[in-house]
């Protein structure tokens, strides 16, 4: 059974519950966001099983008792199937977010608090694995390119798809990106995407 840490809307620590208590109650609790970027300017996206769309490399529920990095190191391992120095990764942002939905016949209340990491992988060249249930590939984009097609500037770009299959370059448009229905992209995406490009630039 999973636990996780619960939190007051201030953050203030109340106890550690069951997954399933958490999201029943809406008790605020920790998930943890994790982006990667490597020395060429890339950013990596994972491609989602169900929407079969980009979203976070990797992303999850941090466990109690678990530090931030450490669960960027896990949720990496078990989505893309690598190894990382998850204790470099730096806090970018962290976003309270709110959304009730209905699942299997029950109203499930999320309250977390998303922690978005970013991390420079430099220039090692990794072999991906995935797990099936979530993630089908990873999608290795220009971090430029992609903030200037979220931002209308160009209509699409070439970027790399990998898959377990193959990794082949592919045609990126603005509708290849999973984004909620009260979101938009640039809201989403924008201000990691800026963090990445700053980051190469300094």
């Amino acid at each position: 059974m999973e636990y996780l840490d619960a939190y007051d809307e201030f953050k203030n620590y109340i106890g550690a519950f069951t997954r399933e208590e958490v999201h029943e109650k809406g008790m605020w609790h920790n998930t943890i966001h994790c982006w990667l970027y490597d020395d060429a300017g890339n950013i990596y996206f994972q491609k989602r099983s169900d929407a079969n769309k980009f979203y976070t490399t990797s992303s999850g529920h941090v466990k109690a008792g678990e530090t931030l990095n450490v669960a960027f190191g896990r949720e990496i391992k078990e989505e893309i199937g690598i190894n990382v120095p998850y204790d470099k990764a730096e806090l970018i942002n962290i976003i309270p977010w709110q959304m009730d939905k209905e699942k299997n016949g029950k109203i499930i209340k999320d309250r977390a608090f998303a922690n978005v990491y970013l991390l420079n992988i430099g220039s090692k060249k990794y072999h991906f694995t995935f797990n099936d249930g979530e993630v089908c590939g990873i999608a290795k984009l220009n971090a430029k390119k992609t903030l200037d097609l979220l931002n209308d500037k160009i209509s699409s770009f070439v970027g790399t798809v990998i898959t377990s299959n193959e990794e082949k370059e592919t045609t990126i448009t603005k509708e290849d990106f999973l984004v909620m229905p009260h979101e938009t992209l640039i809201e989403k995406y924008g201000y990691i995407l800026e963090a990445v490009i700053n980051k190469r630039s300094n």
